[in-house]
């Protein structure tokens, strides 16, 4: 009988060393996975309304990071933790200033063509970009019909960080801008271009762009003020979106 205990003894024994190390606190790899996945899934998911994110491709960056240093004068916006959040607007919204035609307030530019701001060229390089002379100065997208504009989005020159100044972005039905006209972004914080006193903070320029949304308001015209930045006194558009539907 001592011999059968023995024996017994020596194979439970032999069974525990023989697991590998840690095996008893070891899990599945799949049962992490499904939660990673399924956030991602959310993140598309449409709200209450059936509205989605606006995708939204991006340039290259010309540069890391933004100046630690405030330019005096200017009223920034503080920094952004985590990733910039998303529009939310209707499936099937899409950029309808995509080869629409501009005028501007400069009809002789210093540098470069006012199509290049719908010309679908973004990137932070040289022959990308119109330069407007200096003082407040616009441009104007007609989108050749109303639509309910959900994100507008801006990128003035972006191959250095610099502010832009007293930056307005109105919508109206009026091609000159008189009746009716809608105020969907305005940094003009000591109204010193006379188009209103602005509640939007500065922002330094990047390869992310401005990124405004637009609640749905509904135009056909688009114009963009700005009047020069802390870099010098003119003023340049590298690519102006505009996402919106058909409006009913």
């Amino acid at each position: 009988m001592r011999q059968i205990l023995l024996i017994g003894m020596v194979v439970t024994l032999g069974l525990v060393f023989a697991r590998p190390a840690g095996a008893q606190e070891s899990k599945p790899a799949a049962a992490t996975q499904p939660a990673k996945s399924d956030e991602k899934a959310d993140a598309k998911q449409p709200d209450d309304r059936g509205f989605v994110p606006i995708e939204l491709k991006l340039p290259k960056p010309a540069f890391k990071g933004t100046p630690a240093n405030v330019p005096p004068g200017t009223n920034l916006e503080p920094p952004r933790k985590g990733p910039r959040p998303p529009v939310l607007a209707p499936p099937g919204t899409k950029n309808v200033a995509f080869k629409k035609p501009v005028t501007s307030s400069d009809t002789d530019p210093i540098v470069g063509n006012v199509k290049m701001v719908t010309d679908g060229n973004k990137e932070a390089s040289e022959g990308t970009y119109v330069e407007l002379g200096p003082r407040p100065q616009w441009i104007q997208i007609d989108l050749k019909d109303k639509f309910a504009i959900y994100a507008i989005v801006v990128w003035h020159f972006h191959g250095s960080a610099r502010v832009y100044h007293d930056t307005v972005v109105q919508v109206s039905n009026d091609p000159d801008f008189i009746d009716k006209v809608e105020t969907v972004f305005n940094n003009d914080h000591d109204n010193s271009s006379g188009l209103g006193l602005g509640q939007d903070k500065e922002y330094w320029e990047t390869y992310e762009g401005k990124l405004i949304d637009a609640k749905g308001v509904v135009g056909r015209y688009v114009r963009l003020y700005s009047k020069g930045s802390t870099a010098d006194d003119q003023n340049h558009y590298t690519e102006v979106e505009v996402y919106g539907v058909p409006a009913k």
